[in-house]
């Protein structure tokens, strides 16, 4: 069985295509960056417009496929920007009827989940997913992903892209803190926000804002500081979540995932309570095609289908609404 999957839930557009048996057999994808300044949801929408097609195009020719080989077509319903998910959706629901394929619609963040754990093999882990607005931690517990803990206000992603802005940095920002933080030396004290098992990040961006006004320290210690900061947050509530579920492997996804000192921090806390740690490539931890086609695999090869009047986005769509119907 092989499975098309379009992502569209916000700065990216991707396309990837999932066989049965796990094999990524193309993950294409184009995303919209600026040089200074955040993301305007309706350039990213446009953006989507513009290399959708060439995209999906890209997607069937590394697989070395044709329209006739495809069996499903799956897409990110949501969560996500309502701009960017109607593009993705479009497409799909156009695709779908010119071909007459099944339509999936899977939940994104859950396709972080389900990607990772075929990627690295876990078998029931808690997954850390961390990107620009979701910020959870999520096991599986009752026939439903649940939401272990979460943000109260503001995804990490997003935090980091708003310091990023202040700094005069582009979009992404995260890359860019990171690498402004390998230049720190000395670590500032910032406000540690864990609220029980769920964070804030509101009022950490409001306190580096005043902090770069008074100008008395370094870009290179405050991005330093941040991130040892927010990451020791993140991991306190992993921790938390893998001993109340009684789970013993870490999988961490979204594109803050691809930071090297947050590997680093959750290797070590799953080393120090006898646990394992798994992070996909990084093509798999940024928004992708080939997460969305793997869930989309699984939830047809369970029975699940969406029509073209229920193929609406869901853009406050959360984890726990989805029943989960491919796991024992």
């Amino acid at each position: 069985m092989i499975v098309l999957g379009i992502e569209s839930t916000a700065h990216t557009f991707g396309a990837g295509i999932m066989d049965g048996q796990g094999n990524a057999l193309a993950n294409v994808k184009d995303s919209y960056v600026t040089k200074k300044g955040g993301m305007i949801p309706a350039r990213a929408a446009q953006h989507h417009v513009e290399v959708c097609g060439d995209v999906i195009r890209r997607a069937m020719e590394t697989a070395r496929l044709r329209w006739k080989d495809i069996d499903a077509i799956a897409f990110s319903q949501g969560p996500g920007i309502g701009h960017s998910l109607r593009i993705g959706a479009m497409m799909t629901r156009s695709l779908a009827s010119r071909l007459g394929l099944p339509l999936v619609g899977v939940n994104h963040c859950i396709a972080h989940l389900e990607i990772g754990r075929v990627m690295t093999r876990a078998k029931d882990p808690v997954l850390l997913y961390v990107s620009g607005a979701n910020t959870q931690i999520i096991a599986y517990e009752g026939k439903k992903y649940r939401i272990f803990g979460e943000t109260l206000d503001i995804g990490v992603g997003n935090l980091l892209d708003s310091f990023a802005r202040t700094l005069g940095l582009g979009f992404p920002g995260g890359p860019k803190i990171a690498e402004l933080a390998s230049k720190g030396k000395t670590y500032i004290k910032i406000p540690y926000a864990v609220k029980g098992m769920d964070v804030s990040f509101g009022g950490i961006n409001t306190f580096l804002k005043n902090m770069i006004r008074e100008g008395k320290h370094t870009k290179e210690d405050l991005c330093y500081s941040l991130q040892e900061t927010i990451f020791a947050m993140l991991l306190e509530v992993s921790e938390r979540a893998m001993a109340h579920c009684g789970k013993n492997e870490l999988v961490l996804g979204g594109g803050v995932a691809c930071n090297t000192r947050l590997q680093e921090m959750a290797g070590q806390m799953c080393r120090e309570r006898g646990a394992r740690m798994y992070v996909p490539e990084n093509q798999y931890l940024t928004d992708n095609g080939a997460m969305i086609a793997w869930l989309g695999l699984l939830q047809y090869k369970a029975g699940n289908r969406t029509s073209i009047e229920e193929s609406v986005t869901l853009p406050y769509q959360r984890t726990d609404d989805v029943e989960v119907t491919w796991r024992n």
